[in-house]
């Protein structure tokens, strides 16, 4: 299957819209160009509304149902985390 590429399109995108000298843009390789024009996009950033959203998902603790919830945190029942 062959594919053709907008050579046209792809050299405005890159010269013009990205603003990039001709040695530039043909020194790129496909994915280096296609990230510069947003084509690869990864995973959003995640904003607090979804960091508070998978917290009360997730929640660090279940009140009382942990070991070291009363301790401190360090899971012994007295004493310093280096037993002494």
């Amino acid at each position: 299957m062959s594919r053709k590429f907008d050579w046209p399109g792809l050299i405005r995108a890159g010269l013009h819209g990205l603003g990039l000298e001709p040695a530039v843009f043909w020194a790129l390789t496909p994915v280096e160009l296609r990230i510069m024009l947003g084509a690869e996009r990864g995973a959003p950033p995640l904003t607090r509304a979804r960091l508070a959203e998978l917290a009360a998902s997730f929640p660090d603790r279940v009140q009382g149902s942990m070991k070291g919830v009363d301790d401190g945190g360090n899971g012994s029942a007295g004493g310093s985390a280096f037993g002494a």
